[in-house]
């Protein structure tokens, strides 16, 4: 009877060790997890460099670039001042082929098609507007 007790009293001075050492466990691991205020990208040295904002122009020619054209050309004025009415009627009358056009902070314009200019009218539009070719860029 007494060996019987004494297993008895083992088994739980037993089972209250191993609750401490699994609490102990949990309390001392980190388990992965971060503290709140600091960056975890900071911590593992891994950090990734902040987007730089587009201007408006980077905005615009990416958003013509994503219409999956074969040509992109920007226009704009070569006095420097912004594109106005006339301007805007003068490159639809002029360049029909083209299909998207963005004015971008009113002094350019990004303009999208999947027909060449050059054997068109692109010769008269040089006479009137600077004229880049952003086409494979």
């Amino acid at each position: 009877m007494i060996f019987s007790m004494i297993r008895k009293r083992h088994r739980v001075h037993l089972c209250l060790v191993l609750i401490g050492f699994i609490a102990s466990g949990f309390a001392s691991c980190n388990r992965g997890h971060t503290n709140p205020t600091e960056n975890p990208a900071a911590s593992t040295g891994n950090r990734s460099p902040e987007p730089t904002p587009l201007s408006g122009f980077e905005r615009d020619l990416q958003y013509v670039r994503n219409g999956g054209f074969k040509y992109v050309w920007v226009f704009s004025r070569k006095d420097g001042k912004r594109l106005d009415k006339n301007d805007g009627d003068y490159l639809r009358k002029n360049a029909p082929q083209v299909v998207d056009l963005a004015t971008t902070d009113g002094k350019k314009a990004v303009a999208g098609s999947n027909f060449d200019l050059e054997p068109g009218n692109l010769e008269l539009l040089k006479k009137r507007f600077v004229v880049e070719d952003y086409s494979g860029k």
